[in-house]
């Protein structure tokens, strides 16, 4: 069969997939058995070249900031919006966006991956820019020991051809910067003194340990292009090559300011040697201000007049983070835990999140497939429970019940978070991915 031939039944594969509400990478699976070099042809065709955002926390999110500041600068970008972030979750996303023609309108490719398929992607498809993001103790079922996800980044790094941006804060990611190949720029992103505290790294949390974890320099940090200074709500201070500079972030949850500093030391990378950084700043600090959640990430969705807010969680420290912005007892607390693949088999990292600061307000409800082992958790540090129900349908229905008219929100898995939205489209409206 031509390729023209394959490319046109992935797009109709694709098509039926998505009428039957099916998965986003089952069309890429079948292209990556009927035509390989799919994903690699497509994208050498862009312009202005590949963009690769990995790490174990913030993927989705900073993506959709990016890919925001980057459009906000004129550029046409594809990316993989749905947030699968598999080899084969972009080939599905290019079936969706070429033309029946195989044109695909875009002049770069911003792209969240997954640290383990990543490794397999930059084989396909030298990046020319990359933002790496952090590494915690995530899946342990998947990628064995922290190292073994540091060395998966190191492999984009080393493939990166025009410019690496870095967290200047996480050892194992600024060790990074000695993979990265000559003439390769480094180019950094960073907390001041004040803030560090607020963002720890993996070591922080636990002490350094294994063979590769980093020995602590005594040298000064490099300077970073974009400095995360202060916060208050959503207002944001930033030092941008030692300027100070202002903007609104209105995204749930302390992380996601520091992701904001993430997007914008990426996107002052790619769009300076377009229009310079004085030209390019200020429309991008104001882009800053109308980016929305990426779903399912402090996504709020309206349930008769009520908000329900869906907080994705799967290591301790996004839990740890996510639970620091809430309010404590002010909402209906519901928490859905599952472990399938995606979301990790192994959930013994609950145990590395402490939950005291729900004790006020208990939790009305836990679900998902391992809703019992988030219990037994939570009785642990005393928390009460409301009720346990395994069934995720049956579990929303009645939670939503027992609000009252409270604010609801909750922490779920990433699979159970798809359940989630799936069911809320009987009782709400919500946005389709």
């Amino acid at each position: 069969m031509s390729r023209p031939l394959v490319r046109l039944l992935g797009q109709g594969v694709r098509a039926a997939t998505k009428l039957r509400g099916g998965g986003s990478a089952f069309p890429g699976l079948v292209m990556e058995k009927l035509h390989p070099d799919f994903v690699a042809e497509q994208l050498a065709r862009l312009p202005q070249g590949v963009v690769v955002i990995s790490g174990t926390n913030g993927k989705t999110t900073t993506t959709k900031m990016a890919v925001q500041l980057l459009e906000s600068q004129g550029l046409r970008v594809f990316t993989n919006r749905t947030g699968s972030n598999f080899v084969r979750g972009v080939a599905a996303s290019l079936l969706e966006e070429i033309s029946l023609t195989g044109r695909l309108d875009a002049d770069i490719a911003v792209l969240e991956l997954d640290e383990a398929h990543a490794v397999h992607f930059v084989k396909l498809v030298q990046p020319r820019f990359a933002l790496l993001l952090n590494v915690m103790r995530d899946q342990l079922d998947r990628f064995g020991e922290i190292d073994t996800t540091r060395r998966m980044l190191s492999q984009i790094a080393a493939a990166t051809t025009e410019a690496v941006v870095l967290n200047r804060e996480d050892p194992r990611i600024a060790s990074l910067a000695d993979d990265v190949r000559p003439g390769t720029a480094v180019h950094w992103y960073g907390l001041s003194e004040k803030l560090r505290p607020m963002f720890p790294s993996d070591d922080d949390m636990r002490g350094a340990d294994g063979p590769e974890a980093p020995v602590p320099s005594q040298e000064a940090k490099p300077e970073a292009i974009v400095q995360l200074e202060d916060f208050e709500a959503t207002d944001v201070t930033f030092s941008v090559r030692g300027e100070p500079a202002q903007a609104e972030v209105h995204l749930y949850g302390v992380y996601n300011v520091y992701n904001a500093a993430a997007a914008l030391a990426l996107a002052l990378t790619v769009s300076q040697e377009r229009s310079g950084l004085s030209a390019a700043l200020p429309s991008l600090l104001g882009e800053l201000s109308r980016v929305t959640p990426a779903f399912g990430r402090g996504e709020t969705i309206m349930v008769d007049g009520t908000p329900l807010q869906l907080l994705l969680v799967k290591n301790p420290a996004g839990f740890r983070l996510s639970l620091a912005s809430a309010a404590p007892e002010s909402y209906a607390t519901m928490i859905s835990i599952n472990d399938e693949y995606a979301d990790g088999r192994d959930v013994s990292w609950l145990w590395d999140v402490e939950f005291e600061s729900l004790r006020g307000g208990g939790v009305d409800m836990v679900t998902g497939t391992r809703a019992w082992d988030m219990a037994l958790r939570l009785d642990y540090d005393q928390v009460q429970v409301g009720a346990v129900e395994p069934d995720i349908a049956r579990a929303l229905t009645e939670f939503i019940a027992s609000a009252d008219g409270r604010p609801m929100r909750v922490f779920c898995t990433y699979t159970s978070m798809l359940t989630l939205r799936r069911e809320l489209r009987a009782v709400a409206v919500v946005p389709e991915i």
